[in-house]
């Protein structure tokens, strides 16, 4: 596409932005209204929160959190919106146990990720969870056996996946711009804070911990694992390739074209830089072979970088996924857009957007209603997302390379890397996944 016909093409849709925002909300208000429940209204969720109480097709009937001052500010954003508080409960069963419940919103730690999915599937409800969907390559199978057999919709909150920039790059990856790509390389290069060192304590008032920790091992509360720092502890989230790098590796896999796990996963990965508490890499570099996908029947590869105390671009972008065809290269900046190249380094196209959540809800809900049919981020593209986190983080700890069977989700004759494909739960809770 040409500079000129580019700028024509973006100064029309400038033009019309105004008149297709009114459009779409005069759509919506024509559509049925499906009744919600928002599961963890933290940083995330309560970004869902705001989104979804503007919808006229949505009514926010539940929030929840085990944070009663949380929980608190998500009923009065609810109120704010739409006039309508909504019922506001600490514990997801009284939730799931409403019919009028159509639809959740689970943006939860990690750990809950999977088996407030599950609960929420076999309850008959259609689900969107946020990412990484499961805390571990079990889980995630699981969910997807979940929604199998409840028949109902799995939405991960890979939003990437319904951004009209990143759909347009996709296509033009899929239709051969720049031949066969045979690697895929994501990145994750930002300035995290130290979330220094601790000792027990007693849980702050307003937090019900037990309900917080749920299924997950009982462990002491300490004052740098809430809110949000959970995620670099091993018991509740992933660390930071399970929270910001899994946005670019979803979209690398999705580039790349693969629809199954990696064969093999090479790895390192420690701490190079924080001297803290977290217990995942601040330093990671992965590689992930995926045996005889090319059309030759040669191995494709993925690769993951990240570095969280440096916040400098590498290939233009600070987060961002590449390509490498046999004709071509595309770069693309997780927040920015992407650039084209051919042969020659000759720069055959470029858009810019950023991801967007309202098109990712949009999907979610016009495939509930039978509007669309098709997920843009479904169970399955997101087990696969999250399953490489999974690997990477399991050869950083065993320190060693490691053969795995994409079919069978096992390390074959490996006790010790098979004993990390699930994990250990508390004893007879109600939410540990069954299975």
């Amino acid at each position: 596409m040409s500079t000129t016909t580019r700028r024509s093409l973006l100064s029309s849709a400038g033009a019309g932005a105004a008149a297709l925002a009114m459009s779409s909300n005069q759509a919506a208000a024509q559509k049925r209204k499906v009744v919600a429940g928002v599961i963890g209204p933290g940083g995330m969720g309560t970004a869902h929160l705001r989104l979804l109480s503007k919808r006229s097709d949505v009514e926010v009937a539940y929030v929840c959190d085990p944070d009663r001052k949380r929980l608190a500010d998500a009923a009065k954003v609810v109120l704010d919106a739409t006039g309508k508080a909504p019922k506001a409960v600490e514990d997801m069963r009284q939730l799931l146990d409403d019919a009028r419940v159509e639809a959740v919103w689970i943006a939860t730690p990690d750990h809950w990720h999977a088996p407030a999915s599950i609960l929420a599937l076999n309850a008959g409800k259609h689900v969107y969870v946020e990412k990484p969907c499961c805390h571990n390559i079990r889980e995630g199978r699981l969910m997807i056996e979940a929604a199998r057999k409840s028949g109902k919709l799995l939405q991960v909150g890979t939003q990437t996946r319904s951004t009209p920039a990143a759909r347009e790059a996709m296509e033009r990856l899929h239709r051969g711009e720049i031949g066969e790509i045979l690697v895929a390389k994501a990145w994750n290069s930002q300035r995290r804070g130290s979330i220094g060192r601790s000792s027990p304590s007693e849980p702050p008032s307003d937090l019900n911990y037990d309900l917080w920790v749920g299924p997950a091992p009982m462990v002491p509360y300490r004052n740098n694992m809430l809110p949000g720092v959970w995620r670099w502890w091993y018991d509740f989230g992933c660390g930071d390739i399970g929270n910001d790098g899994v946005h670019d590796i979803d979209v690398a896999l999705w580039g790349l074209g693969v629809t199954t796990h990696p064969s093999r996963v090479s790895g390192l990965g420690g701490k190079s830089f924080f001297d803290d508490d977290q217990q995942f890499p601040d330093t990671h570099y992965a590689v992930f072979e995926y045996a005889g996908a090319s059309k030759a029947g040669k191995p494709k590869q993925l690769i993951f970088e990240q570095r969280i105390w440096s916040p400098y671009v590498q290939e233009g972008y600070e987060n961002g996924a590449a390509f490498y065809g046999t004709d071509g290269v595309m770069i693309m900046g997780h927040s920015v857009g992407w650039k084209l190249y051919g042969p020659k380094n000759k720069l055959l196209g470029e858009r810019t957007g950023a991801p967007d959540l309202s098109a990712h809800h949009d999907n979610f809900l016009d495939c509930i209603r039978g509007d669309q049919k098709g997920l843009n981020a479904d169970g399955h593209a997101g087990h696969l997302a999250a399953g490489i986190c999974h690997l990477a983080n399991i050869s950083a700890r065993l320190g060693r390379t490691l053969q795995f069977d994409p079919a069978k989700e096992t390390f074959p004759d490996d006790r010790e890397a098979s004993a990390m494909v699930g994990r250990k739960y508390r004893k007879g809770h109600w939410a540990a996944p069954q299975g």
